[in-house]
């Protein structure tokens, strides 16, 4: 046992030196592109679809709209959104592209992180009555072995888990519960743009689904109209990422290896996601690499499916997966990653995916839009008033500071995760892999740490980084057994500058000092310690 308490110790050594060389570069390195940011900033404040010159205003309906919120969009993030502020007696008025119940590939798996904030919303209900499925863990397949990882839920109530489901029946729920309040305006209508006077949103102007073009007045405009917004704009600055595409297709009448379970297959090119969205029903998403994929038209996207995919999936599926490709409904989604970059402007806020997305790889997008929403209510509480311009501005900035922690530590598990489980031709990236999989196999804290951080129970960025490098330590200690060499060593280090590589840049996109120190920001709200 000595020998094995020693490799720990120098382990745990070499991990916490590396760890904090590595930050200190990082926070040093962010200093010098955060001014060239703030210019970029000023210059792009100015972007707003309306401006103030090309409005004709109503001075009347404008300073007495009978309007608190607008809210644009009325997805996952807009009806959750809709419904809690109108419980806080806030005016709402609602405008949505299509209010007709919307077919998804995506937006169909919710952590139990999320549904703990549901519940706090009280939209627990919303999953009642459309077939959801409780989740409880994930199972990882890989070159023919498997492990299964459960949610560590000992300490909750037997209610709390994920749920699966199909989402255009969960965000119709939750509609219809934003509309039996007698507060809560919805209508269906194409915002066009963002009106605005001296640097200040003061509502939007839309087109209804007759055709009329309106403008709707309200002192706080909440943008939330999903990943294709083409208003963010004017609110935020942009980076949109598409590394990979989804393939879609559901699997009928058939039964994974592991029920209640989310399964993921580190195939080759990249991973493979099978889940239940019904008692009869499993989604598949196949990742694809890049923005380019194989024509559905001309047969070349079921070839690939059947030839190249199929082999990979677990066995108990295989036959329910070949006839889905040869029943021909196949879909596709590009999937897209942005961090949050806020251009601070009063009267206005972007929320879901139209402000923050990550690859939906780890199924975090709907705990990050749901958690914000919590967020969002305990600022506003304290504002009897939206129209003290003055207060509302400060609050919204705080917005942005306190979401942060818990934001940015699912981005960057997702944008982490999904390039830790690519399959490479480097001999480091396919180390880190291996160890991976090989590491939350050892079960214990390896397993309950990362699949807390998956879930939303446990959202701490601090815990995140030393589970990443824990896991590339744990590579680099297997390569030095049984007896440590010159190519060894080589190749641990680059499994380290690996692992460097892929987490570093999406903190710094994140923000370091955001995801680590938030108490160093000022906000004018904090919530009690939990």
């Amino acid at each position: 046992m000595a020998p094995v308490i020693e490799l720990d110790q120098f382990i745990l050594g070499t991990f916490v030196a590396s760890l904090f060389a590595f930050v200190l570069l990082y926070v040093l390195r962010r200093n010098s592109s955060r001014d060239a940011n703030l210019i970029r900033s000023k210059k792009n404040r100015g972007l707003v679809v309306a401006q103030n010159d090309a409005v004709s205003r109503n001075p009347a309906t404008e300073g007495d709209s009978g309007i608190d919120v607008i809210i644009v969009g009325a997805g996952v993030a807009g009806a959750a959104l809709a419904h809690t502020l109108g419980k806080e007696g806030r005016r709402v008025h609602v405008i949505e592209r299509d209010l007709s119940e919307q077919d998804r590939i995506v937006g169909e798996l919710l952590q139990p992180g999320g549904y703990l904030k549901l519940i706090e919303l009280g939209l627990e209900d919303c999953v009642k009555e459309i077939d959801a499925q409780r989740v409880l863990g994930y199972a990882l397949f890989k070159d023919g072995k498997h492990t299964k990882l459960s949610y560590p839920l000992e300490t909750f109530d037997s209610d709390i888990a994920g749920r699966s489901f199909h989402n255009g029946r969960f965000v119709q729920r939750m509609r219809e519960k934003a509309a039996t309040l007698s507060n809560v305006r919805l209508e269906q209508g194409t915002v066009t743009s963002l009106l605005e006077e001296n640097g200040t949103i003061k509502g939007v102007q839309y087109k209804t689904k007759e055709g009329n073009e309106l403008r709707s007045y309200a002192p706080l405009t909440i943008v939330c109209d999903g990943c294709f917004s083409n208003l963010r704009r004017s609110l935020c600055k942009p980076k949109v990422d598409v590394p990979s595409t989804f393939v879609g297709l559901i699997l009928e009448n058939c039964e994974l290896p592991f029920a209640n379970h989310g399964h993921v297959v580190l195939g080759d090119p990249s991973p493979i996601l099978l889940y239940p969205i019904s008692s009869t029903e499993v989604r598949c998403l196949v990742d694809v690499p890049g923005q380019k994929v194989p024509s559905i038209g001309n047969g070349e996207m079921a070839k690939y499916l059947k030839t190249q995919v199929a082999p990979q999936v677990p066995p108990e599926v295989r036959e329910a997966f070949i006839s889905a490709v040869e029943k021909g409904n196949i879909r596709t989604m590009p999937n897209r990653s942005m961090p949050a970059d806020p251009v601070p402007t009063p009267g206005a806020l972007l929320l879901g995916d139209a402000f923050n997305m990550r690859h939906p790889l780890t199924g975090g997008g709907m705990t990050v839009a749901l958690a914000d929403i919590v967020i969002l209510r305990e600022l506003l509480r304290p504002i009897h008033s939206l129209n003290d311009k003055e207060a509302l501005s400060k609050y919204i900035e705080s917005f942005y500071t306190l979401r942060k922690p818990v934001a940015s530590t699912i981005n960057t598990l997702a944008g982490a995760l999904y390039k830790v489980f690519l399959a490479s031709s480097d001999e480091a990236k396919t180390e880190m892999r291996e160890a991976c999989f090989d590491y939350l196999s050892l079960g214990g804290v390896c397993a309950s740490g990362p699949v807390a951080l998956l879930s939303g129970l446990n959202p701490r960025p601090l815990s995140l980084v030393l589970h990443f490098f824990a896991v590339a330590i744990y590579a680099v200690g297997r390569l030095m057994l049984p007896f440590p060499s010159i190519k060894s060593f080589w190749l641990g280090a680059r499994v380290i500058s690996s692992a460097s590589g892929i987490i570093f840049p999406i903190i710094k996109a994140e923000g370091v000092r955001q995801m680590f120190f938030p108490r160093t920001i000022s906000a004018i709200y904090r919530p009690p310690p939990q």
